[in-house]
């Protein structure tokens, strides 16, 4: 191995650090779990640092609709933007490095895409939280504030997986020169995805045992940032007609038609207000009361194919801030497939695909549901 880093202890002593291998990769991928902002990538036109929330570490990837896992993978992280980041931890001696990684990385994101729910996700960060005996609600809070919506982000999560929006890393010791250009030819073509390799050099002092690492990013070409930047600047303005055109091309007429009765339901109704959202997070409307301070969310319907609710918004909502009628509520919406928590305290998403309505009657139930809803808030509030 060549190259070498020299520290200045003190006011004049010189310490020589030597770059040596890691003793094994079980070493680095522990390294990588305790300090995961080695991993270096950038966060583009942001003051802030990226952060790093570590979901698990060696678990399988599903591979298909029974959740089946085939290939183990060394590290799911997530970044503050909810971008679900797969990491591949080699040594450079493993001749894979060459051969499978790559290969089997793609695999990992195709599947990851199509089989992984972000519940399953979510379970997995807990289940790693309690082996670390770590709350997980802290845990959460120290990586994105105090303030964070934490059930935003994990729909964050679950519509970025749903757009392709991951990062792939691949993580070694040496990335060979053939790798780095396979990395930076995929990151380049790739989109909205990320292709990236990060090479951690370890140099250790072999007077004093110190020891330092070095990690550099490889993939993020000018090139690359550009396009992939510029892309994440365009945050499309929905209303009635792009969500509509783009519904029916995503999913069919008749699905677009029983969202337009709902569309047709919000606009309608004199105790709601329409709100369009804005990109592909959250792309589509919700149902806003408007007889609030700041505007309670009924519903909100996504550009992803799904009718959801936030639990702790009727959580924190007269009637339904009183346990009776919390549990009166989890069982009118319980009937048309949301899953409200059985407890007020627990924060939820709870959703189901407009694909599962069969009909106009079924969805005329849904309706009647939240038109009941809406009878007990405002009853509550003696309007």
């Amino acid at each position: 191995m060549s190259g070498g880093i020299y520290l200045i202890q003190g006011e004049d002593q010189l310490t020589e650090m030597q770059e040596r291998p890691y003793d094994s990769e079980a070493l680095l991928q522990e390294l990588l779990e305790r300090y995961p902002n080695l991993i270096g990538v950038e966060q583009p036109d942001s003051p802030t640092a990226r952060e790093w929330l570590i979901v698990k570490r060696t678990g399988g990837v599903p591979t298909d609709d029974l959740g089946v896992e085939r290939w183990s993978l060394n590290h799911l992280f997530l970044d503050q933007q909810a971008i679900p980041t797969l990491v591949e931890v080699q040594n450079e001696s493993d001749p894979r490095l060459r051969r499978e990684i790559i290969g089997h990385m793609l695999d990992y994101a195709a599947n990851a895409v199509v089989y992984w729910p972000v519940e399953s996700i979510l379970d997995q960060f807990e289940i790693n939280c309690r082996r670390q005996n770590r709350d997980p609600e802290q845990v959460f809070e120290d990586f994105l504030g105090s303030d964070a919506d934490e059930e935003q982000f994990w729909q964050r999560v679950k519509t970025n997986l749903q757009a392709g929006k991951i990062r792939l890393i691949f993580v070694a010791d040496r990335i060979p020169p053939e790798i780095q250009r396979v990395v930076e030819f995929l990151n380049k073509q790739m989109d909205p995805a990320e292709v990236l390799a990060v090479e951690i050099k370890q140099y250790i002092s072999l007077q004093d045992g110190l020891k330092t690492l070095v990690s550099n990013v490889i993939g993020q070409t000018a090139e690359a940032q550009q396009k992939k930047s510029s892309t994440s600047r365009e945050r499309r303005q929905w209303d009635e007609h792009s969500f509509l055109s783009e519904y029916k091309a995503r999913y069919g007429e008749d699905e677009m038609h029983l969202v337009y009765e709902i569309y047709q339901w919000v606009v309608q109704s004199p105790d709601l207000q329409l709100q369009w959202g804005t990109g592909d997070t959250y792309g589509g409307f919700a149902a806003k009361l408007k007889h609030y301070g700041p505007m309670v969310e009924l519903f909100f319907v996504g550009i992803d194919g799904t009718f959801q609710i936030a639990s702790e918004i009727y959580a924190h909502l007269p009637p339904f801030n009183d346990e009776e009628k919390w549990h009166e509520l989890r069982n009118h919406l319980s009937s048309v497939g949301l899953a409200l928590p059985t407890s007020r305290h627990e924060r939820r998403l709870p959703n189901f695909q407009l694909s599962t309505v069969p009909d106009e009657d079924s969805l005329e139930t849904v309706l009647t549901t939240f038109d009941w809803v809406m009878q007990q808030i405002k009853e509550a509030h003696h309007y």
